[in-house]
């Protein structure tokens, strides 16, 4: 919707003017506060290494192997994103809360120094900082950028993935943190 496709080409069709203004209606975060999502923190290696806390992030498919991740056109990660052609994903696990405010700080270091704080593991495909403790880790290729308003559209062909030993994760939903075990119940 709001885009004509054609092989490999994505064609902008104009806004109708209904759909405009709908980020200023005030309701929308609140809305949105509802849908409960996973915490991850997207990393990027290289000169312009850089992480940042996110939760807008899923599964595309698994044939190729595909993840998508939204990220502000104005924040550090875009461009640190594309600048590294590469991203890793961590999937923070329950007690890793901290993790999650730490990368979502501004104030703290620059570059691979931002990283030190918390211990990571460079990745083994992309150099991409994989995080100590996290629930499971992607490393990912970027693959292409799509354009969603204030946002791009990180598709990420998945290179390797991992997974810890935690069971617990961390989940965002109503405006705080919550944790979910990983065991299934029957319905």
């Amino acid at each position: 919707m709001g885009y004509e496709s054609e092989p490999h080409v994505l064609k902008r069709l104009p806004t109708s003017p209904a759909r405009r203004g709908l980020s200023a209606q005030p309701g929308l975060r609140q809305v949105m506060s509802q849908f409960a999502t996973g915490v991850t923190v997207l990393t990027a290696g290289g000169e312009d290494a850089h992480g940042m806390t996110a939760n807008a992030f899923s599964s595309v498919s698994l044939e190729p192997p595909m993840v998508l991740c939204c990220v502000s056109k104005a924040a550090r990660m875009h461009a640190a994103i594309v600048t590294a052609g590469s991203f890793g994903v961590n999937i923070l696990a329950a007690e890793q809360q901290e993790t999650s405010k730490y990368f979502a700080d501004w104030r703290r270091p620059d570059g691979m120094a931002q990283f030190e704080a918390v211990g990571y593991t460079p990745g083994g495909k992309t150099g991409a900082p994989l995080l100590n403790g996290a629930l499971a880790w992607l490393e990912c290729e970027l693959a292409q950028v799509l354009e969603g308003g204030d946002h791009s559209i990180f598709l990420g062909r998945v290179l390797a993935t991992s997974r810890g030993t935690g069971e617990h994760a961390l989940v965002f939903y109503g405006g705080g943190y919550h944790h979910v075990d990983g065991k299934a119940r029957a319905a």
